[in-house]
């Protein structure tokens, strides 16, 4: 049966002796909030023969702090699936990324399986056991939590060290175990990063048509809006929507007011925040010049982004790999707008990938 831990020392009693291994998973919520609100931690434990399931509430005084040393053990494998938000509901609550890490769903793709993997689908290919649903979209902040609650919990752990025994010998059959290592390093270093996008507008569509002294107006109003989420604890769109910021850097008004007659204009503007908002649109960055041009994407030579598509199509059938584990649309469009190898497809990637893209980014810079 799981145990609910709610004291601190409880929790520090269950890892002397101290496990090489755990199962780590966590339920949050992120509706209204910027950060994901850490809700409950399940961790799992071997003890000989028998696998002992924690449900640590993280709600508890005292518990994220005794959690900060377990996170941060650099002797404790972390086994989690598909974890980049909880690491980061784990940076945030407990100021402690977990760290080594093993990603079962990202060993999966690697070991060839499939891509994207849910947990639920990873555990019935690899045990056979279907895992009940129903919580998907339960309230994890409500207290107490129901039985039902408890045991969906219980079971996002319950398998992953047979799903990690598998993956990890798969991988060492193919000789990629380094891969993940590279990779899981990554999202650990990522996770532990501030996390902010220098150049936030490259990922709007609507940012490829504005001219360049809009886009750089429109990354101020980004910028702008970043900050005051991550001070507010409130979703970027609740302060400033994607259509109203483009909408304001395309056409700026004269003055702050004609900014609030806009912002009277839209039922959901921030109009409180008006004089912050005009600061924020005219206010040059330091680094403007620097600013990449977002209507890049629509002059992209959409031959060559087929050609390199097709090449890494062809390198992941070579390798066994499910299509997007090698290079994304994205990264690939990265790597022929600018020249320059996007960190994402540094390391291993670069090795697997270089002499099949070389020739045919020789070809587009010629």
């Amino acid at each position: 049966m799981p145990e609910l831990i709610t004291d601190p020392a409880a929790l520090r009693a269950h890892f002397s002796p101290r496990p090489a291994r755990i199962g780590l998973d966590t339920e949050f919520i992120r509706e209204r909030t910027y950060w994901p609100q850490l809700a409950l931690v399940q961790i799992a434990i071997e003890r000989g023969d028998a696998l002992e399931i924690l449900l640590v509430d993280p709600l508890a005084p005292g518990i994220c702090d005794a959690l900060a040393p377990i996170l941060a053990d650099a002797d404790i494998l972390k086994v989690m699936h598909s974890p980049s938000e909880d690491l980061i509901a784990f940076r945030h609550a407990c100021d402690a990324v977990p760290a080594p890490l093993f990603d079962t769903q990202l060993a999966a793709a690697l070991a060839g399986i499939g891509h994207g993997l849910g947990y639920q689908k990873l555990v019935e290919q690899v045990t056979g056991i279907a895992l009940a649903k129903g919580e998907t979209r339960s309230d994890w902040l409500r207290r107490p939590l129901s039985a039902s609650q408890l045991e969906y919990a219980a079971d996002d752990v319950r398998h992953l060290f047979e799903i990690h025994d598998v993956l990890e010998g798969q991988l060492d059959a193919l000789g990629r175990r380094d891969w993940l290592v590279e990779d899981a390093t990554r999202t650990i270093a990522q996770a532990a990063g501030d996390g902010l996008d220098p150049w936030p507008h490259l990922g709007m569509r609507s940012a490829q048509f504005l001219d360049v002294e809009a886009q750089r107006r429109l990354v101020r109003l980004l910028r702008w809006r970043e900050a005051q989420a991550r001070r507010s604890d409130r979703p970027k769109s609740w302060v400033l929507d994607n259509e109203l910021a483009v909408a304001l850097a395309r056409n700026p008004p004269i003055d702050l007011a004609g900014l609030q007659r806009e912002l009277d204009a839209h039922p959901k503007a921030p109009r409180k925040l008006a004089a912050a908002i005009w600061d924020a649109l005219d206010t040059p960055l330091e680094d403007e010049a620097e600013l990449p041009d977002a209507s890049i994407g629509e002059r992209r030579d959409r031959n060559r982004l087929k050609k390199l598509q097709n090449a890494v199509a062809a390198r992941s059938a070579e390798l066994g790999l499910p299509d997007g584990v090698l290079a994304s649309r994205r990264w690939l469009e990265a790597l022929l707008d600018h020249g320059t190898w996007p960190d994402a497809l540094a390391g291993w990637r670069r090795e697997a990938l270089e002499p099949s893209l070389a020739p045919l980014l020789a070809d587009s810079a010629s």
